[in-house]
């Protein structure tokens, strides 16, 4: 059974940078896709950013330049790195895994904010 935590989101002023952890179990983490998706209130979840097993980065445009993704596959752990915030950015951050199925973590909070 795959399990996805994510931890390091908060409260953040605009220009501010936060990073983002993802724990997996359960699975052969090295040899899967992974990423962030994202929330808003009232909005649809979005792709933020994908990393392939082979560390080949895939990124929305709307955070191309501020966000990097990467992964660390001796520790099961997908990060995401995300620097000069912007409130647009203020969202529940899910992490995800692709395994013949897409699998969730339950997300965290990212809000950025004066």
């Amino acid at each position: 059974q795959v399990q996805l935590v994510e931890s390091g989101g908060g409260l953040v002023q605009p220009g501010g940078s936060l990073r983002l952890s993802c724990a997996a179990s359960g699975s052969r983490f090295s040899a899967h896709t992974m990423g962030w998706f994202r929330q808003a209130p009232g909005k649809e979840r979005e792709m933020v950013a994908t990393i392939t097993s082979g560390a080949m980065t895939n990124y929305a445009d709307s955070v191309k330049g501020r966000f990097t993704i990467s992964r660390d596959n001796a520790k099961n752990t997908v990060l995401l790195q995300m620097d000069s915030l912007k409130p647009e950015d203020t969202a529940v951050y899910y992490c995800w895994l692709f395994n013949m199925r897409h699998y969730w973590g339950l997300g965290t909070q990212v809000t950025v904010s004066s």
